[in-house]
């Protein structure tokens, strides 16, 4: 990522706001977009990979994103508020008496490289723990853990195991057979 894309603290918690304010206006019920209106940076037009992850009393909440860029930073962070709030699969949608306890995190994707191996154990030498974001691929199989998941599965074994699992393949598979491997890189920014 150029220095010049990277966005700074200052404009790391605009975003969180956004996504804060997004989720409230739904709430509300007032649709999916915040009725406060503010000039954001030019680089927030550009179109990135966004996730949105929302945590309450230390446990995932929701966490839905965009790997591939398919929209500008703020319309990917409005929508992904949306989606984590209230159409991640894993969980009942958000309800007003939880919001207050709820921890937003918003993540900036870099684009996905691939990651060429020769070999589970090549694999594990090329993985770089809290920085790289993995996508794994066989087939119509996917999945991805952002960087962050490095923090609850540290061991680089671990972390393709849970991810070859959250894909819908065997947790050895990255071991056995030839995946593809792209990796990719997050600015994450989270209340304090």
């Amino acid at each position: 990522m150029m220095e010049s894309d990277r966005i700074t603290e200052e404009e790391g918690k605009k975003l969180i706001s956004l996504a804060r304010e997004t989720i409230e206006a739904h709430l509300r019920g007032e649709g999916t977009r915040p009725t406060t209106e503010r000039p954001f940076p030019d680089k927030f037009s550009v179109k990135r990979g966004t996730f949105v992850t929302l945590t309450m009393d230390g446990g995932l909440r929701g966490c839905i994103g965009h790997i591939i860029p398919r929209e500008t930073i703020v319309e990917g962070v409005q929508e992904n508020a949306i989606n984590a709030a209230f159409r991640d699969p894993r969980f009942q949608p958000l309800t007003a008496r939880e919001w207050d306890r709820v921890h937003v995190e918003v993540s900036i994707l870099t684009d996905p490289r691939p990651l060429p191996y020769d070999g589970a154990e090549d694999l594990l030498q090329k993985l770089r723990p809290g920085v790289d974001g993995v996508i794994l691929r066989k087939g119509m199989y996917q999945a991805t853990f952002l960087p962050q998941v490095w923090d609850q599965l540290s061991r680089k074994e671990d972390f393709l195991t849970h991810l070859c699992m959250k894909a819908g393949l065997d947790g050895d598979a990255w071991k056995r057979e030839p995946l593809e491997v792209s990796t990719y890189q997050v600015q994450a920014f989270e209340e304090e």
